[in-house]
């Protein structure tokens, strides 16, 4: 499968879109985020040196990403295995709740572009997996 090429937005100046980066998801994504408060979007570039990776986290809302460069192993049970290695130019859509890890096991860093849509006032990342689990 590849990527769509770029499309410039088209009309007056001075507008200027950059793609920053594309990746490509071969199932369907749905982003269904509630918050009493409303929900917030953030965007972060993430880069994870070699030989190092996260704690086991999950995410209040649902976190969609693409690896920029490099390649990153995620841990959890909603792989075939236990496990799933996401390259550079592939999507990363993690659900709600869900506990994972990752890890770069590889040798040069790895940066992800990542989107965060979570309820207003919960943390992007939770490390209390007591607060993790079903929705």
């Amino acid at each position: 499968m590849t990527p769509p090429p770029a499309s410039p937005i088209r009309g007056s100046q001075p507008v200027l879109a950059v793609d920053i980066v594309q990746g490509l998801q071969e199932d369907p994504v749905e982003v269904a985020v509630a918050g009493e408060d409303g929900v917030a979007v953030t965007f972060r570039e993430i880069t994870i040196s070699a030989g190092t990776g996260t704690t086991m986290h999950c995410h209040h809302g649902q976190l969609i990403g693409v690896v920029k460069q490099g390649q990153i192993t995620h841990y959890s049970e909603s792989f075939p295995g236990g496990s799933r290695t996401f390259h550079a130019g592939e999507a990363i859509v993690e659900d709600a709740k869900l506990p994972h890890e990752a890890f770069n096991e590889g040798t040069e860093d790895v940066v992800l572009m990542v989107t965060y849509v979570t309820p207003v006032g919960e943390p992007l990342v939770e490390t209390d997996l007591a607060r993790c689990g079903a929705q």
